[in-house]
């Protein structure tokens, strides 16, 4: 008794020294930087990052170097700070060049960089751009020899052609890489690498990559299943072959031949039970999963039907709506809520089709500006703060957008107070403009519920409801956004950010 417990005691300490010395590889800046990122402090985490690769690589530890580095670039890149990112990926490589000397060693590593150039690229939609990153990765690949790197650059490529709407291409390398995994009996690790571009698809909001990743995966898990049942019929028949022989082989007794022949008919009977079950949850599944499918197909016939609905039943109103007297309230209610409408399905129906123009910041600001401010209250002050640049925007949906906030900043906020247009340059292609006043705020109960169409029933005379709906709408068409500041305590500040 007191030689087994001292037997487990001994494993218990060995177990908890191979922890430890795993986390000890790690240095303090590492650890560090993983820590503020699982909490979120992606600022603190990012230094940290960088401080540790710089440590690494002045050690000679490369390897270790180049992964908190990549790290550091992704939290860069997260946040839209694309230039530093590009310049750290440009001191990493500088390193791998000037510290690795094997050459498999060093292609692995300048693959690490080059995968996270990809991903800035894709997320900047540039796709010449990222096909040369494609081209450099499958070099690099084949320089490294190591076919995990070579099922890394196979899943990298679907992403960039379903990204870009190569559909036919992407399904072909994602095919290519399934094919191989599968060949190895490695479902699992096909059945991960589907789920995370679906996932992958979801948060970038790539509509086209999540249909055709679900569509392959379908596939893929029907013919995968398939296989498995094969895989596990083969087994069994070989197990049943395999004492067939070894009963004739040993040549026993009647006795234990009866035994056998026994059990080998109970195994086949739990075999055929086995697959009769595995048949009809197969069969559910398979049902199932075109229901889901042909549901999701009919949601979206049904949307795209309610929208030109909408938009015709719209355009159908206005000739008999200009018959009316525009001067009565409830008409002309009715008439801007039939334009608000049709503007509303119109953009739903024209998403990423929006055309970009160079535009002087300071001036273009200023006009607007000047459009409102016969409509402030007393001693209200309205001020433009916009440096002397230019801007890639479309100047239409801006515009529609910055002054419905304005004149409603006007409307709510009281004699004495103050209103605000900035511009504020983000990043190499990011571009933010605020509209601030210090009126009475908006609850936080309500401030989502403010960018929802059709959310109340109410008086048309006090308005539809549908303006920042309708702003929100032309701000996600120009890749972009618009929501409420929630740290601006002092009335309220929407902010309006811009990707080209």
């Amino acid at each position: 008794m007191n030689t087994k417990f001292f037997s487990l005691l001994l494993s218990l300490l060995f177990c908890c020294a191979v922890a430890h010395a795993q986390e000890a590889q790690k240095s303090a800046l590492q650890q560090r930087a993983e820590a503020d990122n699982e909490k979120g402090d992606i600022a603190s985490a990012r230094f940290h990052f960088i401080r540790a690769f710089e440590d690494y690589a002045g050690k000679g530890q490369i390897r270790q170097g180049v992964e908190c580095g990549t790290k550091a670039t992704a939290l860069y890149y997260k946040e839209n700070y694309y230039k530093e990112a590009f310049d750290l990926l440009q001191r990493i490589e500088q390193a791998i060049q000037s510290k690795e000397q094997d050459g498999s060693k060093k292609a692995a590593l300048k693959y690490l960089t080059v995968k996270e150039r990809l991903e800035m690229y894709i997320r900047m939609r540039r796709s010449a751009n990222a096909l040369d990153q494609i081209n450099a990765m499958e070099t690099l690949a084949n320089a490294t020899g190591d076919e995990s790197v070579k099922n890394d650059l196979l899943y990298n490529k679907a992403i960039y052609y379903y990204t870009f709407g190569q559909n036919a291409q992407g399904n072909a390398v994602f095919k290519e890489m399934a094919d191989k995994l599968t060949a190895s009996k490695e479902y699992d690790k096909v059945d991960q690498v589907y789920q995370t571009l679906i996932a992958n698809g979801r948060k970038a909001g790539n509509a086209n990559l999540v249909a055709q990743s679900y569509s392959s995966y379908l596939a893929w898990k029907d013919s995968a299943n398939a296989l498995k049942h094969a895989d596990e019929i083969g087994a069994l028949k070989k197990q049943i072959a395999d004492n067939e022989a070894a009963i004739s082989e040993k040549d026993s007794s009647l006795t234990s031949r009866q035994l056998i022949i026994i059990g080998l008919c109970i195994l086949a009977a739990a075999l055929a039970a086995a697959l009769a079950i595995g048949a009809v949850v197969l069969l559910r599944f398979i049902a199932l999963t075109r229901k889901q499918k042909k549901t999701i197909r009919q949601a979206n016939e049904n949307n795209a039907l309610k929208a030109k609905f909408i938009s015709n039943i719209s355009a159908q109103l206005d000739p008999t709506l200009q018959k009316l007297d525009s001067r009565a309230p409830e008409v002309k209610a009715l008439m801007d809520f039939s334009k608000h409408i049709q503007t509303l399905s119109e953009l739903e129906n024209t998403a990423g089709e929006v055309e970009l123009e160079e535009t002087q910041v300071q001036p273009f600001c200023e006009s607007l500006a000047d459009k409102v401010r016969d409509k402030v209250k007393s001693g209200v002050t309205l001020t433009v703060n916009a440096p002397s640049m230019s801007a890639m925007i479309n100047q239409d949906y801006v515009s529609h957008i910055l002054l419905h906030l304005l004149n409603n900043a006007a409307e709510y906020t009281p004699e004495g107070g103050k209103i605000w247009l900035d511009y504020k340059k983000r990043g190499a292609h990011v571009h933010q403009f605020l509209v601030s006043d210090t009126g009475q705020g908006i609850p936080e109960e309500k401030r989502e519920e403010i960018f929802k169409p059709f959310r109340e029933i109410r008086d048309l005379t006090t308005g539809d409801g549908l303006g920042l709906p309708i702003c929100k709408q032309m701000a996600i068409n120009m890749n972009g956004d618009l929501d409420i500041d929630p740290e601006f305590t002092k009335g309220t500040r929407f902010v309006l950010n811009l990707h080209t």
